[in-house]
Parts: C-alpha cells; structure tokens; sequence
C-alpha cells in the first residue's frame, strides 16, 4: 500500500474502531483559520461530561488524533498538531516499531517541541491490529509487535489498541474555539 491508501484505511479504521457509536468527531480541523499559521488536525474527537446541562458541555474534553502511514509522514512537516487534553498518533504496528529508537532517545519529542511549539507534549500511539487478536493478552500484542501483520484489507478487518497511552494533559484552546473549528470543518458527520 501506499502512504495515500495506508492513510485513508488507517482513517478509517479509527472512524469504525472507535468514533462510530453515536461519538462526536469531525476531520480535517482547522484552527486558527485566516492566519498565516494555520494548523489542521486530521480528527478532533469532543467527549461532553454530559448533554443534558450547559455544564456538562462546558466541561467537556477533547482528543486529537493524528493519522501518520510511516516514519517520513511522521517527520513531513504535515502536522503533529496536539491541542486536546489527549492525544494520539494512529499509525501502523510497523511504522510504531520504526519510531521505537526516536522514542526511546527524545528525538521525536525534540521534533515536535521545535517544529510545533504550541502542540501540547501529552501524546500517545494506537496502533492498527488485526481484529482477531486480543488485546487483554500481552502476549498477543508482544507477538504482533515483534512480527506485524502485513497492513491491508477493510476496515472491518482491524482495530485499534492504545500501545502507548496519553495522559491527560492541560488544554490551550477554549471549548467554544474548539466546537466552532470542529463545526467549520468539511468532513463533519452528523451524529443523531
């Protein structure tokens, strides 16, 4: 697969795995629209306290996921944008092995802290694996890291497993900004 067709079956991998159920996302997020310094998220997820109060609205928090098909998407410049209280890069058990040795000595933190300074430095990984293994047992996911299956297929025929958690982190961006840019966005789905 190309890095085109890994994107897009990643994408929608994610949408299928783990927006779907009645959750309210939209892609292609754009903030600080009209400026010189644009920034796009490729998913922002908004998870409400509640729906009944204003509060619970208020109160609510967001992830950002970034879709990243292999090592050069991840270094492209195309965006490592982190402005929700959580965030995750989705991306391929093997492109995730190929990150192991920048993760392990800073350098893709040092990357994201000088060429996205205002990207929160709260983020984590979900990996795509196959649906049949089990994601409770560590030695599936040890065995599918060490030899990954080949990524391709249907959606349907993957699901995503948090690999390396974010913890939650602070928010820079106010709810009403967030919504309204989640709002403006092209690719938002109607959620009933």
């Amino acid at each position: 697969m190309n890095r085109k067709e890994t994107t897009k079956l990643l994408t929608d991998i994610l949408i299928n795995d783990k927006l779907s159920d009645r959750k309210y996302y939209a892609r292609e997020v754009t903030l600080d629209y009209g400026t010189d310094h644009t920034k796009r998220i490729d998913v922002v997820q908004f998870c409400p306290q509640g729906v009944i109060f204003a509060s619970d609205i208020e109160k609510g928090s967001f992830i950002c996921y970034e879709i990243k098909s292999c090592r050069e998407d991840v270094y492209s410049g195309n965006g490592l944008n982190f402005f929700g209280e959580k965030n995750y890069i989705v991306t391929t058990m093997k492109n995730y092995k190929d990150l192991q040795e920048d993760l392990r000595d800073g350098t893709l933190q040092k990357y994201v802290k000088e060429n996205y300074p205002e990207s929160s430095s709260y983020y984590g990984f979900m990996v795509a694996v196959p649906s049949y293994v089990d994601l409770r047992s560590t030695d599936s996911t040890y065995a599918e890291f060490e030899n990954p299956t080949e990524f391709g297929g249907k959606a349907w025929d993957w699901k995503l497993q948090t690999i390396y958690p974010c913890h939650e982190g602070p928010r820079t961006r106010s709810t009403t900004e967030m919504l309204f840019c989640m709002l403006r966005s092209k690719h938002n789905p109607t959620n009933a």
